[in-house]
């Protein structure tokens, strides 16, 4: 996870350094060193405490859209961040990158990845999504605000990082109520949320396997 965090951090810097380097609202006017620390803060933040030290509000889209990513994936397992975990993104990376290398197994700095922790990640991921569309989709029903604020607004209540595009305190009531329940969610994670609910049901019937046509 050091290895991850490292290289993720690293990532972060370049991409938010590049796409706001001219961008007077931000970093445009800030000397290079300044630019570079600048650009270190907020590609760590936006998956851990969420502070902030340019304006959202003035940043360019494709940087809102990359922290909303940085967002999404969150600080370290079993941490007090939100998001899907970096863990768990690196899980989904590695599956995919062995997939199209057609290898049977997913190796991670050479220890091989249980299935059942390829399905858990893959679990996590699909239902953060799931409940991030379903949350916006309210959102832009009882709200007055564009997309891509709704988006940013219930990504940062999902990873818990109290990021705001300027919007959080003129939300309805409802739709504040709809943020804390993505935030309660992201904090102890989809899945715990879901089998603290569901009853346990065993299979007592074992089916042939099938393959379906994918893709």
């Amino acid at each position: 996870m050091i290895i991850g965090t490292v290289v993720l951090n690293v990532i972060a810097m370049i991409v938010i350094f590049v796409l706001e380097y001219n961008n007077v609202k931000t970093l445009g006017n800030l000397s290079l060193n300044e630019k570079l620390w600048a650009s270190f803060f907020q590609g760590i933040t936006p998956r851990t405490a969420g502070f902030n030290t340019v304006d959202y509000g003035g940043m360019e889209e494709s940087s809102i859209l990359f922290t909303m990513i940085l967002m999404f994936i969150g600080a370290g397992s079993v941490s007090t961040g939100g998001g899907i975990k970096l863990t768990t993104f690196v899980i989904l990376i590695t599956s995919v990158l062995s997939f199209f290398r057609k290898k049977e197994e997913i190796v991670l700095f050479q220890r091989t990845i249980k299935m059942s922790t390829v399905t858990r990640a893959l679990a996590i991921a699909v239902a953060s999504q799931i409940l991030i569309l379903a949350a916006v989709f309210i959102l832009m029903l009882t709200e007055n605000f564009s997309f891509i604020q709704l988006l940013f607004e219930t990504i940062s209540a999902f990873g818990t990082v109290g990021l705001t595009m300027g919007i959080t305190a003129q939300l309805s009531a409802f739709g504040k109520c709809i943020i804390m329940f993505v935030m309660f969610c992201g904090l102890i994670g989809p899945l715990t949320l879901v089998f603290s609910l569901a009853r346990p049901a065993k299979q007592k019937i074992k089916y042939p396997s099938e393959d379906v046509f994918t893709g």
